[in-house]
């Protein structure tokens, strides 16, 4: 499972990390969940998952996503210039539930998965937010920055 989600997030695709995660999830749902509070977690990450799933084909198209950016003009509904959409969400609460998930009893190897999966979340947001930045072409702007002499 280690070397799955080594893999995953060594591709450098947000697609297949989200489908990786999407799959543990699943399998988790269907083996694991022995009790209502854990079903409902566990269908609300699959939920949110699917959420996310559609958004990274919509981030990917420039011309939809400056639609979904508009939509996000608030201060609070933006990080870093771009929208703090329900993928982002899902990445930060996803990564939220795994490490409560952590707290509990739980075997070393166990641990170390939940460790993995928590990093290729994090690995995940940074792969999205680049994919944000590129489709409303900041990046092309803090290049052109950077190549005057104004950037950090």
């Amino acid at each position: 499972m280690q070397d799955y989600l080594d893999e995953a997030r060594q591709s450098g695709d947000v697609g297949v990390i989200l489908n990786a995660e999407g799959e543990i999830i699943r399998y988790e749902l269907q083996r694991h969940a022995n009790s209502r509070a854990m079903r409902t977690s566990l269908e609300a990450s699959l939920a949110e998952h699917a959420v996310a799933t559609g958004l990274l084909e919509t981030v990917r198209d420039p011309g939809a996503y400056r639609r979904v950016d508009a939509a996000h003009r608030l201060p609070r509904n933006r990080i870093g210039g771009v929208p703090r959409g329900e993928a982002r969400q899902f990445f930060r609460s996803h990564a939220a539930r795994l490490l409560n998930q952590d707290k509990s009893r739980l075997d070393e190897a166990e641990k170390r998965v939940l460790d993995r999966r928590r990093l290729n979340m994090r690995h995940a947001e940074k792969l999205y937010v680049a994919i944000q930045e590129r489709a409303l072409g900041i990046e092309a702007d803090r290049e052109q920055d950077q190549g005057m002499g104004l950037g950090s």
